[in-house]
């Protein structure tokens, strides 16, 4: 059990933490640019799109119009497109992938699939209420060459000014990641399915 701190020591503290807080709301009050950010999610390890989502309800929260595309992941079912649907046309959700790569084993039919969630992908950044969009797994389609690459960062780049868009997936390519605002690479640390632990609904879909 943790003592109580003696007065001198919760002295100590006080005068560190106010030192602290004078530091971090001068920080905050230091920044004043107000814009729609590209943030990259990718890495090896596990919750890519899980933090991509958890954004999504944050935004929700705001009373903000969403946009989904899923451009990898294929139409089975998951317990956030079917949470997301309760919000009704708040959210608006595309899968429109066939699966990874591997499963489909023909790349012309993964260019064609790439090709029309690039297109309506599109069609989202020019819908003025659409404040958020997600592209789930757009990173892997970049990794096979399913879409051009000079094409996406200058789409991305010119984009109106307040959308937000989140690029999820492994291997980001460093040109989508020398133009993104924030990057976050997800590390593999441990991985349970390593262990011989399936993939479980609730945690993986």
């Amino acid at each position: 059990m943790t003592s109580e701190p003696t007065d001198s020591e919760a002295e100590r503290h006080r005068a560190k933490m106010a030192k602290r807080k004078a530091v971090q709301d001068a920080e905050v009050a230091s920044k004043a640019i107000e814009k729609g950010v590209l943030l990259v999610h990718t890495g090896p390890g596990k919750g890519k799109s899980t933090a991509a989502f958890g954004l999504v309800l944050r935004a929700l929260g705001h009373g903000w119009r969403v946009g989904v595309v899923q451009f990898i992941k294929g139409a089975w079912m998951t317990g956030e497109r079917d949470a997301l649907r309760m919000f009704g046309d708040q959210v608006s959700w595309h899968t429109m992938g066939e699966g990874f790569t591997w499963e489909t084993q023909d790349k012309a039919r993964d260019i064609a699939a790439a090709e029309r969630a690039w297109a309506k992908a599109k069609e989202l950044m020019a819908d003025p209420s659409i404040r958020l969009l997600i592209l789930d797994e757009i990173n892997i389609a970049l990794r096979y060459d399913y879409l051009p690459l000079d094409d996406i960062i200058e789409t991305l780049r010119t984009r109106r000014p307040d959308l937000h868009i989140v690029a999820t997936g492994r291997n980001a390519k460093p040109e989508l990641i020398a133009l993104a605002d924030g990057v976050t690479e997800m590390a593999a640390v441990k991985h349970h399915f390593a262990a011989g632990i399936k993939a479980q609904e609730g945690i993986e879909f």
